[in-house]
């Protein structure tokens, strides 16, 4: 059953992303006092009282300006969103009061024919009711007055009744779906890839470095499988962020990195790898997220032997040579569903366990064909070998001295765990733990 869809509208700075924070318990969209931080349409699962609705955020509507680009682009994002909207929250400044944009939005709402809900925000104290009078010449019925900073001022009541007619669930799951974190530089190409993936304009595209400020979630059904395609803000070197709005982007984009099942790398391949794709390509490693590189412009590069440059770009980064590496154009649309294949691929990849018994023969017959050398006359022994956990697989290996082990030891027992089990595209973790150790 496809949960009920509300979207809030609004001029800009009229409190839309606090009232998002507060519904949804946590800091979740970005806030600033600067007009317009918003500027894409952005997607949120949200649930009061066991009923669980899906929130779309969307930057302030400014009706008069019709010369600037991304004014324009934010309105498109904000008429796309209504349309897929079950219902509107119009959101209103009862501080600063009725506003000709506000006038010129109910204009478009009443047009579009959706139930509106209008919500006088800012009503911090019980004085500061009759603030709302003003906005009944809007003819959208009567004022919801909230507090969205304080939460006080009806913001339960407004829940009722924009979930009054929604059934509460028994078990809301969605492990089924695969959480997919586009992420990369700035200007990577990351929008134009899920816009393409999407056929649709979901994200703002523009080159101008820095366009998309949140993390845009959307949902797809490829061959069978539902998928969470997450949007990031591009990730910069931290001496380049600057503090406040792209600060906390870019934090955000580092948490979709952590909550993803999977991390599509995407690198400008007219540009060389540089340092910041290594870090990127290495805080995914860490997070143990399954990853695809995604080179994306392929379409401008001539004379290129895509193994030859997988070689080289394995040289470059050898800690991601299990990592699938993909060469795509977002602008042709080559290649796109193939990380969608992979996606689904490194997921069930990263989920794969495997039985104590077939481990241990495997890490038994590794020790033989290449036996620990000894430190200070001791040598590593290896009593038994376990699975500890998936997503990434995690594996315990009971020794009788963790002080004898070496790097490349580990990294041995590392590559014949992928040989024998593939584990493609995803990190695995192999811990060791004197005998009798918990």
């Amino acid at each position: 059953m496809k949960n009920k869809v509300i979207a809030i509208v609004g001029r800009p700075n009229v409190g839309k992303s606090t009232l998002i924070n507060r519904i949804l318990g946590e800091r979740k969209s970005i806030v600033d006092d600067m007009a317009g931080v918003t500027r894409d349409r952005i997607y949120f699962d949200a649930e009061w009282q066991d009923k669980p609705f899906i929130m779309i955020d969307t930057g302030g509507i400014i009706t008069d300006d019709t010369e600037s680009e991304f004014v324009q682009n934010i309105f498109t994002q904000a008429k796309i969103a209504i349309e897929e909207a079950d219902l509107i929250l119009f959101v209103v400044d009862a501080k600063s009061g009725l506003s000709p944009y506000d006038k010129d939005i109910a204009n478009i709402l009443r047009r579009e024919k959706k139930k509106v809900i209008l919500v006088a925000n800012k009503v911090d104290s019980i004085d500061e009711i009759t603030n709302i009078s003003d906005f009944y010449e809007l003819s959208l019925g009567e004022p919801q007055a909230v507090s969205a900073l304080h939460g006080s001022g009806g913001v339960g009541d407004l829940l009722d009744l924009i979930t009054e007619d929604i059934e509460k669930k028994s078990s809301y799951d969605d492990s089924e779906k695969i959480k997919v974190a586009i992420v990369g530089k700035p200007n990577a190409g990351k929008s134009s890839i899920l816009n393409s993936i999407l056929n649709e304009n979901r994200a703002i595209v523009s080159d101008i470095s820095g366009t998309t400020r949140d993390s845009i979630n959307s949902e797809i059904t490829y061959k069978d499988q539902e998928f969470v395609l997450i949007d990031t803000a591009g990730i910069r070197k931290k001496s380049k962020v600057s503090y406040g709005i792209e600060a906390f982007a870019v934090d955000r984009a580092l948490r979709s990195i952590r909550e993803a099942d999977v991390a599509v790398v995407v690198i400008d391949a007219v540009e060389n790898i540089s340092d910041q794709d290594k870090k990127i390509m290495q805080t995914v490693e860490e997070a143990g997220v399954g990853v695809v590189v995604a080179f994306n412009k392929w379409d401008l590069i001539q004379n290129v032997q895509t193994h030859k440059y997988e070689k080289e770009v394995e040289q470059e980064i050898p800690f991601l040579s299990y990592a699938k590496k993909l060469f795509i154009s977002a602008k042709t649309g080559k290649r796109l569903t193939s990380i969608l294949d992979e996606a689904m691929v490194v997921a069930a990849e990263r989920n794969k366990r495997i039985s104590t018994g077939i481990l241990n023969k495997v890490i038994n017959e590794s020790i033989e064909l290449n036996p620990p050398a000894s430190v200070k006359g001791k040598r590593l022994r290896i009593y038994y070998s376990t699975q500890v956990k998936a997503k990434p697989p995690t594996f315990a290996l009971f020794v009788n001295n963790v002080d004898l082990i070496r790097d490349s030891y580990k990294k041995y027992l590392a590559k014949k765990l992928r040989e024998n089990f593939g584990f493609f595209g995803t990190p695995i973790r192999i811990g060791f733990r004197e005998k009798g150790e918990k």
